[in-house]
């Protein structure tokens, strides 16, 4: 069982690429943390949220996930715009 927490944060791009396939290779379990969207995408089977204490399991994918959290990231903002007026 791996488990990785923010593996990339000093990696470039190639040499995520290189952790991807590996990663990809391994034949055990694996949980990863990562803000990395390029390396999950290329990785994950499943992707869970944990927020608000509890875990969810997110019904699609890393870009689609990656949208939600700019939607949500936009609504904050228009909701601090309006209370500022």
């Amino acid at each position: 069982m791996l488990f990785l927490d923010k593996p990339t944060n000093h990696l470039d791009t190639e040499t995520i690429d290189a952790l991807a396939d590996a990663i990809n290779e391994f034949e055990g379990g694996m949980m990863l943390v990562s803000h990395d969207f390029r390396l999950i995408q290329q990785v994950a089977q499943e992707i869970w949220v944990c927020e608000k204490q509890t875990i969810t399991k997110w019904p699609g994918d890393i870009l689609a996930s990656k949208e939600c959290l700019k939607l949500v990231g936009e609504e904050s903002q228009l909701s601090r715009r309006t209370h500022n007026v």
